[in-house]
């Protein structure tokens, strides 16, 4: 018995670049930056005050104020675009489809804010000051969770969180359930919300972030670039509607792409730094290749990790040499995360949403800020901006700290 075919027919998003996904795809492929001077808190005494901030973010613009208050950010950004998600699907959860119908969401940290928030309030006031949905504020799982409530889904309700990737690991987990028969449609991405004093700090601590460029921030992510110093922290939530596509034809959705391929790995390395050699990034897209059940040389485009720090983006060129050969020299390379900065948690959401409206609308956002290449990267980053291509097959990758690796291939819908 042959696998059910599964399907993307919706995308929804809130990022540095808009509040929806019709203006962001706009922003992105004309090669326009999110990112900006940190705002939602006072960044003054950091090395690093630049993000990739939702700008003009209004959530009591959907939801009754009281509901707003009880949702850390990231849940707000995971329920407004969950809203926009059903919207552009036209998918209905009734009570026959409720329980067949998952709601699975990659997210890396979770409620920041509220955990900052009602730490300070206990150091200021004492334990019996806390409020009692700071817990559920708080917790990863309220994302899928919430998104459940608000669309009356009734199935797998799980939250993936694997640091960096876990947007893709969300939309892999999503897509294995429905090839095992479990469910036949799901709400799944990535969400994440840690613009926050302590987020900062800890990444700038690290010395993970960009400092170079705080007067200049539109230039701070710079993806293969050899002036690149870190990357540059970003929020927002990027989601899918997957569905099974002979469900999906009867209805009469629209489909952006085909889900074909999934691939996982793990370094066993180092807490933070990948493997130099790109061997368990090059797993990760063997493994969703051989899922796919095709040669690298059938794909043309690829949205790269490309977090522009120094040690990610000459391993995973690495890596997609060893995969590709030669045929890495033809590949269409996009580091959407030049526009948008890293998502952390959301990042594989937002760029699987970039990926299939790459092969549905066949062009292929550019990279910006690559003005001299380092030379340990030297393939085609789409540097002089956004090209109109079609498209049958693209990849998205995402990888993390742990060495935990994720990548995802997706077809272009012919019937």
């Amino acid at each position: 018995m042959s696998s059910p075919r599964v399907v993307i027919t919706g995308v929804a998003a809130v990022t540095p670049l808009a509040d929806n996904i019709e203006t962001t795809w706009k922003r992105l492929v004309a090669g326009e930056s999110g990112i900006a001077a940190i705002t939602l808190f006072d960044a003054s005494a950091y090395a690093s005050r630049i993000a990739g901030e939702v700008k003009n973010f209004a959530p009591e613009a959907f939801m009754p104020s009281k509901q707003m208050r009880r949702m850390d950010r990231f849940t707000q950004f995971a329920v407004i675009s969950a809203k926009m998600l059903l919207e552009d699907s036209d998918f209905a959860v009734t009570p026959e489809n409720a329980f067949e119908t998952a709601v699975i969401l990659g997210i890396g940290l979770g409620g920041l804010h509220t955990l900052e928030t009602w730490h300070a309030k206990l150091l200021e006031s004492g334990p019996d000051k806390i409020s009692p949905f700071m817990i559920p504020m708080l917790i990863s799982n309220m994302g899928p969770g919430q998104v459940s409530i608000f669309t009356g889904a009734k199935g797998p309700n799980i939250v993936t969180t694997s640091a960096c990737a876990s947007g893709i690991h969300a939309v892999g987990t999503a897509w294995s359930e429905m090839l095992l028969g479990r469910i036949s449609a799901a709400i799944s991405g990535g969400v994440e919300a840690t613009v926050t004093p302590l987020g900062v700090a800890g990444f700038t601590a690290m010395k993970a972030l960009s400092t170079r460029y705080n007067n200049d921030p539109a230039k701070a992510s710079r993806p293969f670039d050899a002036g690149r110093d870190g990357f540059v922290i970003g929020e927002g939530a990027g989601l899918i509607m997957l569905e099974i596509l002979d469900k999906a034809i009867e209805r009469g959705a629209k489909i952006y792409a085909e889900v074909v391929g999934y691939g996982a790995s793990g370094d066993a390395w180092h807490m933070t730094a990948p493997r130099e050699d790109g061997e368990g990034m090059a797993k990760a897209m063997q493994n969703a290749l051989r899922e796919a059940g095709i040669s690298p040389s059938a794909v043309t485009h690829i949205n790269a990790h490309a977090t522009s720090t120094h040690l990610n983006d000459i391993t995973e060129t690495r890596a997609i040499k060893l995969v590709f050969g030669d045929h890495a020299k033809k590949l269409k390379i996009s580091a959407t995360k030049s526009m948008t900065g890293h998502l952390l948690g959301a990042a594989g959401g937002i760029e699987t949403v970039f990926t299939a409206l790459a092969l549905h609308r066949e062009t292929l956002p550019g990279t910006i800020n690559l003005e001299l290449p380092d030379p340990e990267c030297d393939l085609d980053y789409l540097a002089g901006g956004s090209e109109k291509i079609a498209c049958e097959y693209a990849m998205c990758n995402s990888f993390g700290f742990g060495g935990t690796n994720a990548s995802l291939i997706l077809k272009k819908y012919q019937g």
